[in-house]
């Protein structure tokens, strides 16, 4: 054994492995300031492309991601068949086996195939952008990042969720058009239907007049069921995406506030209770 050792050339292994380190090393720094001047070049091609008003924002962020994750991929690729040609292994029989290899575990990837089929097809068909508020999978939220293999979806509570791209049958997408706000509200019975549309609609003009995300209306439809203790009138107006919500809040606020001022009742449940006297 102290033989073997004393015949082995020290100064020269040591010499390789510096040699390789350096080689390493290089090549990391080269893929690090590859992929930052690939990103920032992305980045401006869609921003011009923006700029030009060739494709919305969230288009824009959508393709912006998916170009980012594909130059990762492919960047990572060559990094690991550098690395392998540094440590002299043979690249294309690798390849040549990993074809076999593939082969074999096919079956197994179906999953991640599925995933880049169907995502390539949500892209290529407009399905969904970055900024979207879609119901699918059985999660709804804003999309905040789309690629081949996984949708990430924010929760309105804060979750994000990564759902798998075969995942995905179909889409409800809520930022398509423009939007609906709705607002149902209860009058007394005791009260005089006609009258309670005008002040609605009185209310549902000034808001219109102030508020620039209504599209059309507010309008009062009418009577739209007798509740057990109310009955219930119907607000709509057409919004721009995601605006919605704000409007149905401030309808609500400005109708509430107008029913005091006229006297006019929503009901709310009322408990009675009875007591029975025990007989002497």
């Amino acid at each position: 054994m102290e033989e073997l050792l004393n015949k082995i050339d020290w100064a020269e292994i040591l010499k390789d492995i510096g040699i390789i380190s350096i080689k390493l090393i290089l090549i990391l720094i080269a893929f690090l300031i590859v992929r930052a001047i690939g990103g920032r070049i992305i980045n401006s091609a869609f921003d011009k492309a923006q700029q030009r008003n060739h494709m919305t924002p969230g288009r824009t962020q959508t393709l912006r991601s998916l170009t980012k994750s594909i130059f990762s991929y492919v960047l990572i690729f060559i990094l690991v068949v550098v690395v392998m040609g540094t440590f002299n292994i043979n690249v294309a029989g690798l390849l040549a086996g990993a074809g076999i290899v593939g082969l074999a575990i096919g079956f197994g990837a179906q999953g991640l195939v599925s995933d880049v089929v169907t995502g390539f097809f949500i892209l290529l068909e407009k399905q969904l952008d970055v900024g979207d508020y879609v119901t699918t999978a059985g999660f709804d939220g804003i999309v905040e990042e789309t690629g081949l293999r996984t949708t990430h979806i924010r929760g309105f509570n804060g979750t994000l969720h990564y759902v798998p791209n075969r995942e995905i049958i179909s889409i409800s997408n809520h930022t398509r058009g423009n939007m609906r706000a709705l607002v149902d509200i209860g009058i007394s019975y005791d009260d005089n239907i006609d009258n309670a549309v005008t002040v609605i609609q009185n209310v549902c003009d000034r808001i219109a007049a102030t508020n620039e995300n209504i599209v059309d209306g507010p309008n009062v439809l009418g009577v739209q069921a007798l509740g057990a203790s109310d009955v219930v009138l119907r607000v709509i107006a057409k919004t721009k995406n995601d605006t919605q919500w704000g409007v149905e809040r401030e309808l609500r606020k400005a109708i509430k506030e107008a029913f005091d001022e006229h006297g006019i009742e929503i009901p709310y449940p009322h408990q009675v209770n009875v007591e029975k006297k025990a007989a002497n």
